[in-house]
């Protein structure tokens, strides 16, 4: 399977008779498309840099205004008020243009000024629009004059622009910064149901620790990467190389779509619109450790995927020949690599265990051992990729009858073995040999509703959808438009050295895993609906039956508990916590408890609570809610 690629492009040979000059046609042509396409993805960039800039104005409308103002003035009608002939002077003296060009110009150059600032005025209005938010906190029924205003001005301003996917970038507001005391204040009241008296004292004078996610030197297996499963109701085909094929073409298609900012910006009611900044580093994204803290590594544009199938590194191109393959193409590519029977190379089957196990270990193997050579080379591959796809060798399913089974889908999705996960890249999709499909993420480039976009659109939209994908017999529709490349077997050379810390770092992963108890429940009794008819927010809902269900197997305690919540309506915005266990939730439960009527629940609470408690000690524990 390994292939060795060499191009010589010029090649100059002295003999006797003289300097032979010779080129390699082939290779000269690679290199001039490899020009072309880096050509057409900056002017792409600029084309979409220059669009949001002036949104929501069209450059077509500057040119509009031009030509209105000289037409104008050609007729008699000069509607600079008199500043064309002021300029006119300037422009024949500085400039030396003669007449009646300066006219021309004059206008021109007054009408761009003109069209700037009405830009930037419109600019203005649609930031001082969007950094509104009283909207969010009107009850129901009768709705504030200030909101009306500002519906009327969002419906006004945005009405059918078509925005590109960061158009709104520049316009959202920057995250406020609370005070230090009022920061302070928020925090003691919600520790106030964990901590005595003399607790809280101590916590008062020392309340602060500082956490971020590239600093922590703690495996992310687990601690900090999360997971995603399969529309497990569905089952478009059992094909490994197919459902792997069809995926992730539908997911470089999405990044297509980001890349040339197609997609359009989530708009909240169709108006207000969500910061798109954490789409641009969803692909070709890698976490790089660190000793002290570990940084993020993206590129703008790659060609490959990385594979992992029995133990062995692949590279994969998805862009060949100057074209996108389609899923055909690149499901002859997977099953090459299923149907290959070679051995891994020494260490190379549990390689990665470095990015499963403790950072600062990884980062000193990283320095030590793939500084150079083919360990460079394979390591630069798989962290240049546009994203990992993992080729389980196991099965995965959903039985309703066993739950075990959906327990070991979570599992093997969430940590796998410990050396079969590359954790270090921003996601890695994963496919198991029935067919089956999921995704680990890492955390720190982006949060979840990012992945979940993309999860949705890929599976749900694209994969599972009927006569989208798959012929009768679960293959790839389509035949392929031209050759297809063969995928690269990576190579290895890892010592006895490296191979000792990667075992090191396995006995870490392994540790850890074997530590965790995830059960994945199915709820199917009720869904929202019913939630909703109880006129409870079903994450409200879902909040107050966690309490009570932390209280119960707590042995009567209240747990620090915390609900992510998304503030992406400001630029660069990601998540805050809202601490789900307050005071008045604490009420809630003790209600509960002594049986007494709480006039805001319903016995659905009481069925959700059941399904919960049925799993001792639960460590993670997820909730699938139909509908």
């Amino acid at each position: 399977m390994a292939e060795a690629h060499q191009a010589v492009v010029f090649a100059f040979n002295i003999t006797d008779q003289g300097v032979e000059f010779e080129f390699d046609h082939d290779a000269l042509l690679r290199v001039w498309a490899s020009g072309v396409r880096a050509y057409k993805k900056w002017y792409a960039r600029f084309k979409n840099r220059l669009r949001n800039g002036i949104y929501p104005a069209k450059p077509s409308s500057l040119l509009t205004m031009m030509l209105v103002m000289i037409f104008a003035t050609m007729f008699g009608n000069d509607l600079s008020f008199g500043y064309v002939k002021q300029l006119n002077p300037l422009l024949v003296r500085y400039l030396g243009v003669v007449p009646p060009h300066d006219t021309y110009a004059s206008c021109a150059l007054i009408a761009c000024i003109l069209w700037l600032l009405v830009v930037l005025i419109y600019k203005l209005l649609i930031g001082q629009m969007l950094a509104y938010h009283g909207w969010m906190y009107e009850g129901r029924g009768r709705v504030s004059r200030p909101t009306k205003v500002w519906a009327v001005l969002a419906k006004t301003l945005l009405r059918n622009r078509r925005p590109g996917l960061f158009s709104f970038q520049n316009s959202l507001p920057r995250l406020p910064l609370p005070s230090v005391g009022d920061t302070v204040r928020r925090y003691l009241v919600s520790m106030e149901p964990l901590l005595g008296d003399e607790e809280m004292l101590e916590m008062r004078r020392d309340w602060w620790e500082e956490f971020v996610y590239l600093y922590s030197r703690d495996p992310i297996m687990v601690n900090s990467n999360y997971y995603a499963v399969d529309a497990i109701f569905v089952r478009p085909t059992r094909i490994q190389a197919a459902r792997a094929a069809n995926v992730s073409w539908a997911m470089l298609q999405f990044w297509r779509r980001i890349c040339r900012e197609e997609m359009p910006p989530i708009l909240l009611n169709d108006t207000v619109p969500l910061c798109s900044w954490q789409y641009e580093r969803q692909f070709a994204t890698t976490r790089i450790p660190g000793e002290e803290r570990d940084y993020l590594m993206h590129l703008n544009d790659t060609r490959h995927i990385a594979v992992f199938h029995s133990g062995r590194f692949y590279k994969v191109y998805f862009h060949y020949g100057n074209r996108w393959l389609e899923p055909c193409e690149l499901e002859a590519q997977f099953q090459r690599i299923v149907d290959d029977k070679s051995p891994p190379a020494p260490g190379e089957a549990e390689l990665a265990a470095l990015t499963a196990g403790e950072r600062k270990v990884w980062a000193r193997a990283r320095k030590d051992f793939f500084r150079r050579g083919v360990n460079k080379t394979s390591l630069d591959a798989v962290e240049r990729a546009a994203f990992v796809l993992v080729l389980d060798d196991e099965e995965a399913d959903y039985d309703p009858k066993d739950d075990s089974k959906l327990d070991h889908f979570a599992k093997s999705l969430l940590h796998g073995n410990g050396r079969n996960r590359w954790f270090d890249k921003s996601f890695s999709l994963i496919v198991f040999a029935n067919g089956r499909i999921g995704v680990n993420a890492e955390h720190s480039w982006a949060d979840a509703p990012v992945m979940s976009q993309l999860w949705e659109e890929a599976v749900i939209t694209y994969d599972i959808v009927p006569d989208t994908g798959y012929t009768a017999t679960g293959h790839c529709k389509g035949t392929p438009k031209g050759p297809v490349p063969n995928p690269i077997r990576l190579q290895w050379d890892l010592n006895d050295a490296c191979r000792s810390v990667i075992a090191s770092q396995l006995r870490v992963a392994t540790d850890l895993l074997n530590d965790v108890d995830l059960h994945l429940v199915v709820h199917r009794q009720f869904g929202k609906g019913a939630m909703k008819r109880c006129s409870m927010s079903p994450d409200a809902f879902i909040q107050l039956a966690l309490q009570l269900a932390y209280f119960r197997d707590s042995g009567g305690e209240f747990c620090l508990t915390y609900e992510a919540s998304m503030t992406r309506l400001f630029k660069e915005g990601r998540t805050e916590t809202v601490r789900s266990c307050t005071n008045e939730s604490c009420a809630f439960v003790r209600a509960m408890e002594s049986g007494a009527s709480v006039s805001f629940t319903c016995g659905a609470v009481q069925l959700v609570l059941d399904r919960l408690l049925t799993v001792e000690s639960t460590v993670k524990c997820s909730l699938d809610l139909i509908s």
